[in-house]
């Protein structure tokens, strides 16, 4: 931020500060409390204020405390409504591949299949999967698809109407080949909180999956998973760290 030479935040800076120090307080702020708090004069913070307020992005409530305007918040859902969701989740995907040094993806549900929206692999020694960007596998088979569809599927009878008459896909020989299966795999997935892959979608590859919510808090707009060599990283290591990877997807720091 600029400056004057007695080091005092001049200008749009000024006024820039103060919108991020509003953002801080949701229930609304005073001015004698703002000016407090940004250690300035109040007749500067009362200019920035109202600066912010002609723009829409600062209004007052009903007992004269400063709160962001309408205007920043359309705005700001507007824009976070407009990224693409592999944009979002980029950041994501790349803490957990440099966590774990492994393949990480992000996907959502389509019927039967997971489509792959993004996909990262980490810089040396990555696993060739038969996953793409754009690209489609059987979501019963796959981490991320079984934490979609314990989202989606609540019951036996529902889990049954989703599989319809085709059989159930089985790409190897650990895949869910049963309506019954599937259903006592999605109730426990629902208990735990997160989805295994156990070799079920191709040979050798494990993955760890959790829900990610980038839209609402309460809908999963997707899921993500860790996907890995089975004899290089094994699944009970990454079930371990469950935890670290669900606080990572929701966007917390871990140390």
């Amino acid at each position: 931020m600029t400056e004057s030479p007695d080091g005092k935040l001049v200008g749009a800076d000024r006024v820039l500060a103060v919108l991020t120090e509003l953002a801080h307080h949701p229930a609304g702020v005073a001015l004698d409390d703002m000016a407090r708090t940004m250690a300035s004069p109040k007749p500067t913070v009362h200019r920035a204020l109202a600066a912010l307020h002609r723009a829409g992005f600062a209004a007052r409530d009903g007992y004269g405390r400063y709160v962001l305007g309408d205007e920043f918040l359309r705005l700001a859902f507007a824009h976070h409504e407009a990224r693409p969701d592999h944009v979002r989740v980029l950041p994501i995907l790349t803490a957990l591949c440099e966590r774990y040094g492994e393949t990480v993806h992000y996907a959502t549900l389509d019927g039967r299949h997971v489509v792959y929206r993004s996909k990262l692999d980490p810089s040396i020694g990555a696993i060739r999967l038969s996953s793409t960007v754009g690209g489609r596998n059987p979501a019963h088979c796959t981490g991320v698809g079984k934490v979609l569809l314990a989202e989606a599927l609540h019951t036996e009878q529902a889990v049954r109407d989703w599989a319809g008459d085709r059989p159930l896909e089985t790409p190897t020989g650990r895949s869910i080949a049963t309506v019954e299966a599937l259903h006592a795999e999605l109730v426990r997935i629902r208990q735990q909180g997160y989805a295994v892959d156990d070799q079920e979608n191709e040979p050798g590859i494990t993955c760890v999956a959790v829900p990610a919510y980038l839209g609402s808090p309460t809908v999963p707009s997707g899921a993500v998973s860790v996907s890995a060599l089975a004899y290089r990283t094994p699944l009970d290591k990454l079930v371990d760290d469950v935890a670290a990877i669900r606080a990572i997807v929701a966007g917390q720091e871990i140390g």
